[in-house]
C-alpha cells in the first residue's frame, strides 16, 4: 500500500512546482466565497475538529491505483462552520503551489470527502501534500489536491483547475 502517493495532484511523480514546505507557523486554511462567516484557521484549529478516517483507493490517470486509510475532517464540517449557501454548485481547492481543482458540492456533502492530513496512521509528510490533502475519492489523482490553502465555494460552473484547463475531464470519474 502507498507506494505511488507522491503522484497525487500532478504531474506523474511530481508536483507542477515541485514539492512545497507550507510553514506551518504562519499558514491559514481559508474557508471562503459563497459563505456567511470567511474562515481562516490555523493548522491546529483545524485539527481540534472531529477526525474521520476512511479506506480509500487512489486512481491514477496513468492507470495504477493503491489504497490508504485515511485521517482528515471532513470538508462538508468545515463548510458548514463557515455557513455555506446549499445553493451553490463547486467547491474550488487553490494550493501553495498555484495548482487549483474543483469538485460538485453536492458530491463533497454526499461522499463525505474528507481533507486529509494522515495517511496509513502517519502525518502526511510535505511530498505528500502536508499539511492537508483533498482525499477525492471516485475521481482520479489530479482531483486530489495538495498543500491545499483555500476551499472556495462557487456558483461559477465553467471553472476549470490546472490540469482541466490542460485538456483533462472536469469530472474525473473513475472509469
Amino acid at each position: 500500500m502507498g507506494k505511488h502517493l507522491d503522484a497525487v495532484a500532478g504531474e506523474p511523480d511530481e508536483a507542477i512546482k515541485g514539492t512545497q514546505y507550507v510553514n506551518i507557523k504562519t499558514y491559514r486554511l481559508a474557508v471562503s466565497g459563497l459563505v456567511k462567516t470567511p474562515l481562516s484557521l490555523t493548522y491546529d484549529q483545524v485539527l481540534a475538529l472531529p477526525a474521520f478516517q476512511k479506506v480509500t483507493t487512489l486512481n491514477c490517470v496513468e492507470g495504477w491505483s493503491d489504497t490508504y486509510l485515511w485521517q482528515g475532517v471532513r470538508i462538508k464540517d468545515l463548510l458548514a462552520e463557515a455557513g455555506y449557501d446549499p445553493t451553490a454548485k463547486i467547491v474550488i481547492f487553490r494550493c501553495a503551489d498555484g495548482y487549483t481543482t474543483s469538485l460538485p458540492l453536492d458530491d463533497i456533502v454526499n461522499n463525505n470527502i474528507l481533507l486529509a492530513y494522515k495517511t496509513n496512521g502517519l502525518t502526511i509528510t510535505p511530498k505528500y501534500g502536508y499539511p492537508f490533502q483533498v482525499v477525492a475519492e471516485n475521481t482520479l489523482g489530479y482531483k486530489w489536491a495538495k498543500w491545499v490553502t483555500d476551499i472556495q465555494l462557487s456558483n461559477d460552473t465553467s471553472f476549470r483547475g490546472y490540469w482541466e484547463q490542460r485538456g483533462y475531464d472536469n469530472s474525473a470519474t473513475v472509469p
